[in-house]
């Protein structure tokens, strides 16, 4: 249910930075809005997994680095991570498009912050009980 719940918080962040964010768009599977809702969920999914995954090696690799720049790479590091999942979205025919590097770094900024805003709206909902 918490894993549910955090996977529809990020493709609700995620659709919201498209609206935001132009050079950050999602081209769905399917015409429709009820395939369009289904890539929004699948691309979360694939951000969460990368994001869990390669975003924590990277994080632990450059732990020096993060240190070095106070902490400002990890702009850099994340704009890469949405540009990954561009990329494998991209591999299926569909899902996250990134316009370029500078988009995917302002993408993931974006997508950060209303991630966050949205996590605290629906925090008593993800604790564990």
């Amino acid at each position: 249910m918490r894993f549910l719940l955090k996977v529809i918080i990020n493709a609700l962040a995620l659709w919201l930075t498209t609206l935001i964010v132009s050079g950050v768009t999602v081209v769905p599977y399917a015409p429709g809005s009820t395939a369009t809702v289904l890539t929004y969920l699948l691309v979360a999914l694939i951000f969460g997994v990368v994001n869990a995954i390669v975003g924590t090696v990277i994080r632990i690799v450059a732990f020096p680095l993060y240190i070095l720049t106070l902490g400002l790479i990890s702009f850099i590091v994340n704009g890469l991570l949405l540009l990954l999942v561009s990329w494998i979205s991209g591999l299926m025919g569909f899902g996250l498009h990134v316009a370029g590097f500078w988009w995917g770094v302002l993408g993931a900024l974006v997508l950060g912050i209303i991630g966050w805003l949205i996590g605290l709206i629906f925090r008593p909902f993800t604790r564990e009980r």
